[in-house]
């Protein structure tokens, strides 16, 4: 079982995919981090999918909680590489893809990563992040993010996961956020002025 930590004060199967989802600025890369680092306490992995900040940012936000250094935290980098910073290359902790519309190159990224971390690491518990969906349905129309998911939570679902995927509610259509909402088992909602709330299927 993954515990979410005391803020949200549920636990959940391994293969769970949630769907952070609620209106800009209600904390959902946070929440999401917070979850993360509660995985790295007990010696699970922790990887990051970051469409929206680099690696770098993403890292110290995540030293915020817990050390990072010694412990299994990787990032799929999305977007330095896009913007153009220098020469940037893979190392033991960040991967980086072309731009957040490489969705190809993120499937591939995210699988070195889980590879590595259960058959090398024996790490038999990984928690899985990407901030943020609203970006890559930005560049790619609903259906393509939509197979690029049923993949991607597939592939965390498969290997007894926890993923976590973040989503501005407020930025898409009704339909955009039904059909997003299929390949999950839960939502997660942050609100402005309440605390998040959890429902998973079958509740």
């Amino acid at each position: 079982m993954y515990d979410l930590g005391a803020d949200l004060d549920v636990e959940v199967e391994p293969g769970t995919n949630l769907l952070i989802s609620g209106p800009p600025l209600t904390g959902k890369r946070s929440l999401a981090l917070d979850v993360l680092t509660e995985g790295t306490k007990q010696g699970e992995g922790a990887i990051i999918v970051t469409t929206k900040d680099g690696a770098e940012r993403v890292l110290k936000d995540f030293a915020k909680r817990v050390p990072y250094e010694g412990n299994p935290v990787s990032v799929v980098d999305c977007v330095t590489r896009q913007q153009g910073v220098g020469d940037v290359r893979d190392d033991d902790r960040i991967k980086y893809t072309s731009s957040p519309v490489d969705m190809t190159g993120i499937g591939i990224k995210l699988s070195e990563v889980l590879q590595e971390y259960y058959q090398e690491r024996g790490l038999k518990q990984n928690r899985i992040m990407l901030h943020s969906l609203s970006t890559l349905l930005m560049y790619a129309d609903l259906q393509t993010v939509f197979r690029f998911l049923h993949v991607f939570t597939g592939r965390i679902q498969s290997v007894g996961g926890l993923g976590l995927f973040a989503i501005d509610a407020d930025a898409h259509d009704d339909r955009t956020m039904n059909t997003i909402k299929q390949l999950f088992d839960g939502i997660i909602t942050t609100y402005e002025d309440a605390d998040p709330d959890v429902r998973l299927a079958g509740d």
